[in-house]
């Protein structure tokens, strides 16, 4: 296979990170853990879904402090969220993520 451009890379980690969110690995350690990629770059591509119309918002956890919660996608924009779960493993295969 060849390797992905830095379009390609960018699109297909934040398809892959909002397919973790609606699974249920909906906070920045749960993506670091299931993907291995930096803190900083989990963040990064939670922000950058709001590029691409995904509508991503953070919930706090009632009762808790600092920051203690989840990501929820309120909203697929022009996504299709079923073509990106029936290509999940695709996408995870091509981004070089360990297996779940």
């Amino acid at each position: 296979m060849t390797s992905l451009s830095k379009t390609q890379s960018s699109f297909y980690r934040r398809l892959y990170v909002a397919h973790l969110v609606s699974a249920g690995t909906d906070s920045v350690p749960a993506i670091t853990a299931a993907t291995g990629m930096p803190r900083r770059t989990a963040q990064d591509t939670l922000a950058a879904l709001s590029e691409l119309d995904i509508h991503c918002e953070f919930e706090p956890t009632p009762g808790e402090r600092h920051n203690i919660g989840h990501y929820v996608i309120r909203d697929w924009g022009p996504i299709d969220p079923s073509w990106v779960a029936s290509h999940a493993e695709r996408l995870r295969q091509a981004l070089g993520y360990p297996p779940a």
